[in-house]
């Protein structure tokens, strides 16, 4: 999955506007216009698209753990060089507060199953024996669920 997919699909699952999702950057301190949020929010075929950053992406993820959980006490986290589709997943269970029952219960609503363990696994720090890389199609279940989720609850 890129950057430019992920960001689109949480939008979509939010139902965020552009303005709404310029004040999740702010919320980890960092201006974008809407021109750039534009061109990152495009697909690769159309024009005035723009490739997003691994950089830009953890802010915005960061941003949004912030706008969720409450801003914390001394300095912000520093955002990803380089993103995994293990540290998204973090990101994402940090930001809405999810526990392991969640996160399964979001990838079943898209036909994914996991059982606990292999979660936990994705969880674990990289030179840990039981960590697993996750996979895009893991990632692209557990946002399609979410888009489920949190679209049924709007609609």
């Amino acid at each position: 999955m890129n950057n430019n997919d992920i960001l689109r699909t949480l939008r979509y699952a939010f139902a965020w506007n552009e303005a709404k999702m310029i004040t999740i950057f702010g919320e980890a301190e960092q201006r974008i216009t809407a021109g750039q949020l534009s061109g990152w929010l495009k697909k690769e075929e159309e024009p005035g698209y723009q490739p997003c950053s691994d950089t830009q992406l953890a802010i915005f993820l960061n941003g949004l753990i912030t706008e969720k959980r409450g801003k914390k006490e001394g300095a912000q986290a520093v955002p990803e060089q380089r993103l995994t589709n293990n540290i998204i997943l973090r990101k994402l269970k940090i930001a809405l507060n999810l526990k392991d029952d969640d996160m399964l219960a979001i990838l079943a609503l898209a036909n994914a199953r996991l059982s606990k363990h292999e979660l936990s696994a994705f969880f674990r720090r990289p030179d840990h024996q039981h960590y697993r890389e996750c996979k895009d199609q893991i990632l692209r279940a557990f946002l399609k669920g979410m888009s489920l989720k949190h679209r049924a609850h709007d609609g």
